[in-house]
This record gives C-alpha cells, structure tokens and sequence, in this order.
C-alpha cells in the first residue's frame, strides 16, 4: 500500500500506523495527527469545603482579568478579610446545587455532558480525525493539562472554544489567556484558533428561542414578562471599550424578535455585583421586584451569558432573585434553564465549532 505524508511532509510508514518511515526503528511512536477541539468554561471547585473554596476563590478572584485593582491594595484585602470569609458562604451556594450523585458541581456534569455530544456529532461527521475535550479556567480540568494532553494525542492544530455567547474580557479574555500561557510553556507549539463571541449567530437564537417556548407551554400560565438576565461588569468595562454590555443588548433583541414578543415583554438586566464600583445594570435582584411593584403576577427569567446551569443560575436566580420577586407581591416565577446539552444547543455549538475549523478539516 503506498505511503501517506502527515501536513509536517512526513512520510508515514502506512497508513494508520505510527512511525515514519524515515526514523530509525527505536524512534518513539508519532501519533496520529488530529485537530481538537476545546471547550472551555469558568471553573469550579472541587469541593464545598472551606479549602477547597478558598483555592478555587483566590485563583478567580487574583485573576487581573476578573479584578483589575492593584495588586498593593488588592491582594491584602483578598487574602486577610475576602478569603477568610467568603469561602464560607460560597460553600453553602454550591452545597445547595452540588451534583451529590457525582460528588462534583453541575456546571463540571453539564459541561462533560456538552462535550461528549458534540464529539459524538463532530465524530459522525469527520470519523476520528476530531479530539473532543473540555477544561476550566479556574479549577480542573485545567487547561494546561487539556492541551498538553491532546498534544500528546497528536493534535497539531487546536480550535480553542471560550462557552461565552457575548464576549468579555473577565470570562472569554482570560480564557484565551491561559490557552496562550500553555503554548508560551510548550516546547511544541501546535497550532491554535480562538471561538470568537456568538451572541447573534442564527442557531443560538433559535435555540435561545425554543428553551423559552418550552418553558411557557410548561408553565401554568404565560409570563407577562421575560427578563432576559446577564452576568453583570462594572461600568467602566463598558466606557473603556468591552463589547460585552452591547452584545448582551442585542443578543435580548435578537431572541425578541425571533420570538415576536412585544417591547414591553421582554427587559435586559445584569446580576452578580461584586465589590464597590457601578456595574451595569439595571441589576436583576431590583428589577424583578419593580416588576412585581408594578403588578406583574407572572416572570420569567432566562440567562442567555451562561453556556451550562451553574450556581449563578441555580443558586442566585432560583433562589435569591426568585425570592426577591415574590416578596414584592409576585406571584408565579418562572425560571427557563440554561441551553446546557440539549440538543438544539449542540447543534449551534457544531455549527460554530465547523465554521472555525475551515481549512483544517
């Protein structure tokens, strides 16, 4: 049978095997050249336990991506009252969401889950020229250990996929980040291709569309008002040019429009305030319970910035800002889940992974 060439020019013993035919017979195994595809999310814990918390806090937290103050005021506050503190209440959050069965937080089953389906899809397509995998900013799987390990399985050419529809620089920025510290630490360098922000792209909004219209028809009765609620940025990001506020804006009108709601039925607003600045806002905590000040009896709310179910969707929506809307006279709340591994929402992901693996593939 005659021999192939590997994109290097390498010429390969035959096809499917290892060593090239050129290197002496003590060579070490070459593997199979592949292209991966990574997706990556925020991170988690490995644990609710103080310090388990207080790691995967201070990694977070002492991020310049996520906290950009100086390090000579920052760090001393985060290390003696932030961390001491903290890990505490943030242990209960995810204590009251942790996937028990699995022993780990749902945002690591949901993203595994996200991971799996789309290398069954990305596999029926392109066989096993494709390595599916996932890693975490902050926590594990780390995304040093993901990359060395497809390198390892013979992925010259990496698609690196930030889960992040609209981008920002506290959650796609860094992601990228620490993609680009991995290859400044590898001898090898493979090549590597970032996901761009898809906060308008047709298959998101579609599916977007369809996870709400399924928790309407489930419901008891129709929301009068969908709030459409994102993580929140200060202000500041915003006047200093990160897209991320406008994207958000557009991603709401996009889904409003593909479902054909009225102005009036559907608001933007922002969650998750840390720390002392103006954030974005209106803030989602004010504005469900403005809306039940005004008389509307029936909310839902969706999170269209979060890729996979996690504690700010879990915990802070289903509990702390569900909470705050009945207390002011609301009625019926109604929370539609993150896109997670339905089905539709892998499409998307396929569809977005193809697109950037053009030439590759």
């Amino acid at each position: 049978m005659a021999a192939l060439e590997n994109s290097a020019g390498n010429e390969l013993v035959h096809p499917g095997e290892d060593r090239l035919a050129q290197a002496p017979v003590d060579h070490p195994p070459v593997p199979r050249q592949k292209v991966g595809v990574v997706l990556a999310n925020l991170g988690t814990p490995d644990a609710t336990d103080y310090w388990s918390m207080r790691r995967y806090l201070n990694e977070f937290l002492s991020d310049r991506r996520v906290v950009d103050y100086s390090r000579w005021l920052w760090q001393p506050l985060l290390q003696l009252v932030i961390l001491t503190k903290r890990p505490f209440a943030s242990g209960r959050a995810y204590r009251s969401i942790w996937n028990e069965a699995l022993d780990e937080s749902p945002l690591l089953t949901i993203t595994r889950e996200q991971t799996e389906k789309l290398a069954a899809r990305l596999e029926a397509e392109h066989g096993g020229r494709v390595e599916v995998d996932f890693c975490m900013r902050y926590g594990n799987p780390s995304t040093e250990s993901v990359l060395r390990r497809l390198q390892a399985r013979g992925c010259e050419r990496i698609l690196f996929f930030p889960l992040y529809p609209q981008y920002a620089s506290p959650t796609t920025a860094t992601a990228n980040d620490q993609a680009f510290r991995t290859l400044m630490r590898l001898k090898w360098q493979p090549a590597l291709r970032t996901v761009p922000a898809y906060f308008a792209h047709p298959d998101y909004i579609a599916a977007l569309a369809a996870s709400v219209r399924e928790a309407y028809d489930a419901a008891t009765s129709t929301p009068e008002v969908l709030v459409a609620s994102y993580h929140g940025v200060p202000k500041r990001y915003l006047e200093e040019g990160d897209p991320y506020h406008c994207q958000c804006l557009k991603t709401t009108r996009l889904l409003k429009e593909h479902m054909g709601l009225a102005d009036e039925a559907v608001v933007t607003a922002f969650q998750s305030k840390f720390g002392p600045e103006e954030w974005v806002g209106p803030a989602t905590v004010d504005q469900v319970a403005a809306l039940a000040r005004q008389g509307r009896k029936h909310i839902a709310v969706i999170s269209p910035a979060f890729a996979a179910d996690c504690v700010e969707t879990l915990e802070e929506i289903q509990q702390e800002i569900r909470d705050a809307f009945l207390a002011a006279g609301g009625e019926t709340f109604t929370y539609v889940p993150c896109l997670n591994a339905r089905d539709d929402h892998v499409r998307a992901l396929a569809a977005i992974a193809e697109n950037e693996l053009a030439g590759w593939l």
